[in-house]
């Protein structure tokens, strides 16, 4: 990323850190202590190479297997049709796929098992991954 990061930002990142990864749920706490977007956060990570890890979508920093989205058996039609309403270009974004998991009362995984059973790909990482 090209983005011009803060010394307070990079050092907040890289004292949150556990062996050379930042969760991805520390890097949005850290983004709502700091009072910036979780953009800046995932900049800061990538500055100081250091990785995102345990996606909170499962999508990726798992170790083995890297994810752990598992195919939901069914999307109901409601689920389905918000999923497609929420494509920008083809793919899910992951904050679309937050709302849409707030919107129907489920878990994040759950959605992204959705997502995963329909065929879409998610995109646009809210802290840069992707």
């Amino acid at each position: 990323m090209s983005k011009k990061v803060s010394q307070h930002i990079l050092d907040a990142a890289a004292a949150r850190a556990d062996q050379g990864q930042v969760y991805c749920v520390v890097a949005f706490e850290l983004a709502e202590e700091l009072g910036v977007s979780p953009g800046v956060v995932g900049a800061a990570v990538d500055a100081l190479d250091l990785r995102l890890a345990r996606c909170q979508l499962g999508l990726f920093g798992y170790g083995d297997p890297k994810r752990i989205v598992v195919p939901a058996s069914a999307v109901a039609p409601e689920l389905e049709q918000a999923i497609r309403d929420g494509l920008i270009l083809g793919r899910l974004p992951c904050a679309v796929a937050w709302s849409i998991a707030t919107r129907f009362g489920m878990s994040r995984l759950d959605v992204a098992g959705a997502v995963e059973t329909l065929g879409v790909r998610m995109g646009q990482c809210q802290l840069g991954a992707f």
